[in-house]
């Protein structure tokens, strides 16, 4: 066989032959860089809320509350004492809170329906007293309302109306607390 031509399998470099050696200053000229390049990064992140004022946390108040006369105002008196602070020193001012409720139909028609849309709305109203007995500093009214569904049987309309109810009042608590932090702020 004259003329054939031998094939050899190239010999292919290792990654130790690839890989450049770095002396022990190049890789810590890198690490200061690779520091230096973070830190600006670092120092962007922080542990505080988003969405909220950091004076307003700080400067929380705390109040004495009256007793509720019924349930609505009792999920009231709980939603502010929790974001308001409470206190039960005599000498604070006092929130009393007055609430109602009022059911309605969503829909108006004459043809029977499996389910029926209503709306329960929750008025309530905060009076600030200069300590019990005390002269009114400040009234605030505010309304909610939260959506649900009756149908034929009769405990799962109570639920789902009872429900509604305290949604309703906890979106009340959460507007009559924004409005007493507007006013007491300035």
């Amino acid at each position: 066989m004259r003329g054939a031509v031998s094939r050899q399998k190239p010999v292919l470099p290792t990654s130790a032959q690839l890989r450049p050696t770095r002396s022990p200053t190049t890789l810590l000229k890198a690490l200061a860089l690779t520091a230096a390049l973070i830190a600006p990064l670092a120092a962007c992140s922080s542990l505080t809320p988003v969405y909220s004022d950091g004076q307003i946390g700080a400067r929380q108040m705390s109040f004495a509350y009256a007793e509720p006369r019924n349930r609505l105002e009792q999920v009231i008196y709980q939603e502010l004492g929790l974001r308001l602070g409470k206190t039960t020193d005599p000498s604070a001012p006092l929130i009393q809170v007055t609430a109602s409720v009022y059911s309605r139909d969503l829909t108006l028609g004459s043809n029977p329906a499996p389910a029926d849309a209503r709306e329960a709305t929750v008025t309530a109203t905060a009076k600030v007293l200069d300590g019990p007995g005390g002269r009114e500093l400040l009234q605030v009214r505010r309304n909610a309302s939260a959506s649900y569904t009756e149908n034929a049987q009769g405990l799962a309309n109570f639920s789902a109306r009872t429900e509604a109810e305290e949604r309703a009042a906890k979106a009340a608590a959460e507007s009559l607390r924004l409005a007493l932090l507007g006013a007491l702020s300035r």
